[in-house]
């Protein structure tokens, strides 16, 4: 059977965006779900290539107890990330998910990472790299 992986993003959609294309190009026999916490990172994801797709609390709730990995910038566990866009029960569904969790360290919205200096493509590379050994 073939891992579920959930991509969740917000805002616009951008590193959901780049990481629904190298999942899909590097990873074609997984199931992709993106969710993001407003339609503009939704329709970016889809537009990117994303199969399967939906947007808010409730769907990164129930996307996030059917995944195996799940995958996105580290503000989807931190309760009012991304400009107020992750909610409480979001990340507590992210965080108490029975997924392995891949996050991309971003130093965004009052959230500032110790060490996070590195280029994004870097960190999704090393995300890629992550995902590789979870499969």
């Amino acid at each position: 059977m073939a891992k579920r992986i959930l991509i969740i993003d917000g805002q616009g959609g951008n590193i959901g965006r780049q990481l629904v294309k190298l999942v899909t190009e590097r990873f074609p026999d997984t199931e992709l779900i993106a969710v993001g916490t407003n339609s503009i990172a939704t329709e970016n994801m889809l537009k990117a290539g994303a199969g399967s797709a939906a947007t808010g609390e409730n769907a990164v709730i129930v996307s996030s107890r059917r995944a195996d990995v799940i995958i996105g910038p580290i503000g989807i566990v931190i309760a009012d990330a991304l400009m107020g866009e992750v909610t409480p029960k979001m990340s507590q569904a992210v965080g108490s998910a029975n997924a392995v969790r891949i996050l991309i360290p971003m130093n965004r919205c009052d959230t500032l990472i110790a060490g996070a200096n590195d280029s994004l493509g870097n960190y999704l590379s090393d995300a890629m790299e992550k995902l590789k050994e979870v499969l």
